[in-house]
């Protein structure tokens, strides 16, 4: 059993004792310390807070926990069911409601399941708001209402609300979709995706739609994190040609991961690097990625004359500097696209109405236009700590090791050599730095990140 408390949400394996998983019990104290905090903070004159889940097991028994302990605080709850973690966003803004909480574990396994909390914009709490929640969870600060003020429950679905917006988003081109033709290969991985990427697909003007793992069950199919080893299936028949592109979406789809026609992976650096050359082309502006993500949206953005920046790792993080740097479009390396005409959180969605209308406008194939962007590899790597290892002396070490070159320690320490980068984070959930490098090839991101780790070593000995 696992239990993870974080700034950024709760999460945890289901079943087992009290405290040692995401149960009834923890749940409860979670969602009442975070209905606590926002009925001290909040400046919304509403008493509504939206709840959304994605399809996993455990989610009708979690949102039944969830909506009572809201109720019994007194908050109303606008409980819009089966949805996407991007659609519970947008849902929480157009209610004009002071809070959301997204029932959801991501791109973790089926025995997973966590709580994300949302402020009245619809955008996750920072770091010290997470933090106050933490606290108030762990003092037991919360006091629930009498029974002449418990909260009431409404039912809602937001799927065509959130389809519609993203229709109504000026750079989506339905027209130009439609008369592309394409045939589009879709793998949901057995959660909320096959419910609504379909219907966008559909009204995109896309007839030619092949479901994969579509059923929304919670008994993913493969290992639900879309990376290319868990892609075999749809990889398997794009190469057999019945399709023009092949669209991966994660369970709660806030992370959308493309596959070319010849069945090879776009590569999750590049669905956000393909958005923003689209975005760049009809709108001028700044961009923003983690850290840790590709230097090639940096490269694409320097072609159009614009400026990019770089975040700490954590959504979060990446849109508070997109809002400080007016960016245009931003998101993180892993499939994650911000654009904020839209709204400031990570949505397929708007990822796959606005690469459908890239490819329709370049009449390219998907391998084609893949290989108009820069060439970079990513390798990970990690190395494991031990109790007596100062990790921040190392960090600190290894920053003024590399001072000749350009050196960010915003999150960890970034070295960026002319010709490649290397990152160094703690863990905050293992014992273990990540080291992520990226060069032109594979295997020179390797040795760079083997170097650091060489010199880590040296470091702690």
């Amino acid at each position: 059993m696992a239990l993870i408390k974080s700034i950024s949400g709760i999460r945890g394996t289901i079943g087992g004792l009290a405290g040692e998983g995401l149960n009834p019990l923890d749940a409860v104290k979670f969602v009442s310390a975070y209905a606590t905090f926002i009925k001290k903070n909040t400046t919304s004159k509403s008493n509504k807070i939206v709840v959304g889940r994605d399809a996993r097991i455990s989610g009708a028994m979690m949102e039944q926990v969830v909506v009572g302990a809201l109720m019994g605080i007194g908050f109303d709850v606008v409980n819009i069911g089966l949805a996407t973690t991007p659609t519970t966003e947008l849902a929480t803004a157009m209610e004009g409601a002071c809070g959301g909480i997204i029932l959801t574990a991501s791109h973790n396994p089926r025995q997973w399941n966590a709580l994300k909390l949302l402020n009245q914009d619809g955008e996750f709490l920072n770091a010290e708001e997470g933090a106050e929640v933490l606290r108030i969870a762990e003092a037991e600060e919360f006091i629930f209402a009498d029974v002449d003020n418990l909260g009431k429950v409404t039912n809602k679905d937001y799927s065509d609300a959130h389809i519609k917006a993203v229709l109504d988003l000026k750079l989506v081109d339905v027209a130009a979709i439609k008369a592309a033709n394409f045939k589009v290969a879709i793998d949901c991985v057995n959660s909320v995706g096959g419910i609504v990427v379909p219907k966008l697909l559909k009204a995109l003007g896309v007839n030619h739609i092949i479901e994969l793992n579509c059923e929304p069950t919670g008994n993913f199919a493969h290992n639900p994190e879309p990376l290319a080893e868990n892609l075999t299936e749809i990889s398997d028949l794009m190469k057999s040609g019945k399709a023009d592109v092949g669209i991966v979406v994660d369970p709660d789809v806030d992370r959308l991961a493309l596959v070319d026609e010849k069945g090879e992976m776009f590569g999750e650096e590049y669905t956000l690097v393909a958005v923003a050359d689209y975005v760049l082309k009809h709108t001028p502006g700044n961009t923003v990625s983690n850290l840790s993500s590709s230097r090639a949206l940096r490269d694409v953005t320097n072609r159009y004359g614009m400026q990019y920046n770089a975040a700490a790792v954590g959504e979060v993080n990446v849109t508070a500097k997109m809002k400080a740097t007016h960016a245009v479009i931003g998101g993180e390396g892993n499939g994650g696209i911000i654009y904020p005409a839209s709204h400031y959180g990570r949505d397929s969605l708007v990822g796959i109405a606005l690469f459908l209308s890239h490819l329709a406008h370049e009449k390219k194939t998907v391998s084609e236009l893949r290989a108009t962007y820069p060439e970079y590899y990513i390798a990970k790597q990690k190395i494991e700590l031990t109790p007596e290892i100062d990790v921040d002396a190392i960090l600190k070490a290894v920053k003024e090791k590399f001072s000749s070159y350009d050196v960010t320690d915003i999150d960890g320490v970034k070295i960026d050599f002319p010709d490649k980068w290397v990152h160094l984070r703690k863990s905050n959930t293992e014992p273990i730095i990540r080291i992520y490098s990226e060069a032109s090839t594979m295997e020179d991101a390797e040795i760079a990140g083997a170097e650091i780790i060489e010199i880590i070593k040296s470091l702690a000995k």
